[in-house]
């Protein structure tokens, strides 16, 4: 369902997913702050407007970063999302308390390794949102997270987001179900088989259905990050089971991601106010 991987490594989002080569080079406890690019955001709203406000025609991608001898720090979201006030103002909250939790790790560690004499290495935070589908009425987008604490390789992470245009509210993937258990009935059974096929991919060899080894055996889609998707631009018609390091496999086979169809059991599986947003693919 999306076209890039997590990144593993330090690398300025501005230049490498947006084209904004922005590096603020403020000191440690200053508030990062976007790029010139973002210029139309919206200050940060401290509640959901009662209405959805109007877009903003001119709005570009943004990204945030700040870059230091304690740490470097990257942040991005869309254009469709800094188009909208509200969500860009969320987007510009999350990377402030970021940025703010990474300065605290960052400083503890320096400390620490120059009282046990130890080489120092900066620490890092590199957040990337991207859109998976527009459909009326929502925004659906997806992000790859990553935090570097000075160790051999960086903690990666992804996580969902679904905004409604008409109530200013944002979602998870999963709020649009039944229950956890209801979605897990509902596709369980091809997530699986997909899961499996792409492990063989990345090992070269079949999984054994009867292997008791954690990372042979089938997870519950529903317990991972749940997306919404599209391939008709009017409903939801896809889901996507974005699975990080460690859940499905070893560190070093990345993350997984199964995309699915939405199906008549999907269908029966959805809150009763959202099923109108999804419908099966034709």
């Amino acid at each position: 369902m999306r076209a890039e991987t997590t990144m593993m490594r330090f690398m300025p989002l501005a230049t490498a997913v947006l084209g904004l080569a922005a590096c603020s080079g403020s000191a440690p406890d200053k508030a990062p702050q976007p790029t010139a690019a973002a210029t139309s955001v919206a200050p940060e709203p401290s509640d959901p407007p009662a209405e959805a406000p109007a877009a903003l025609p001119s709005a570009k991608p943004v990204a945030i970063t700040d870059s230091t001898p304690l740490y470097e720090f990257n942040y991005a979201y869309p254009a469709q999302a800094a188009a909208i006030p509200a969500l860009a103002g969320w987007f510009r909250i999350d990377a402030a308390k970021h940025m703010r939790g990474l300065i605290v790790e960052a400083k503890q560690g320096q400390a620490e390794a120059k009282a046990d004499k130890r080489t120092w290495y900066p620490y890092g935070h590199s957040t990337k949102w991207q859109v998976v589908t527009e459909i009326p009425g929502w925004l659906s987008l997806s992000a790859e997270r990553w935090e570097s604490m000075g160790g051999a390789h960086a903690n990666p992470w992804q996580e969902g987001l679904v905004w409604d245009k008409q109530t200013g509210t944002r979602h998870r993937g999963i709020d649009f179900f039944l229950s956890h258990t209801a979605l897990s009935a509902a596709i369980r059974a091809p997530f699986c088989a997909a899961l499996n096929k792409q492990r063989a991919e990345k090992r070269g060899e079949a999984i054994d259905p009867k292997s008791k080894d954690p990372f042979d055996e089938c997870i519950d889609p529903a317990a991972q990050t749940v997306i919404l998707g599209s391939t008709d631009k009017q409903h939801f018609t896809r889901i996507g089971i974005l699975i990080d390091p460690y859940d499905a496999g070893p560190y070093v086979e990345g993350n997984y991601e199964v995309t699915l169809p939405v199906t008549p059991a999907v269908l029966k599986a959805i809150k009763p106010q959202y099923r109108g947003a999804f419908d099966v693919p034709k």
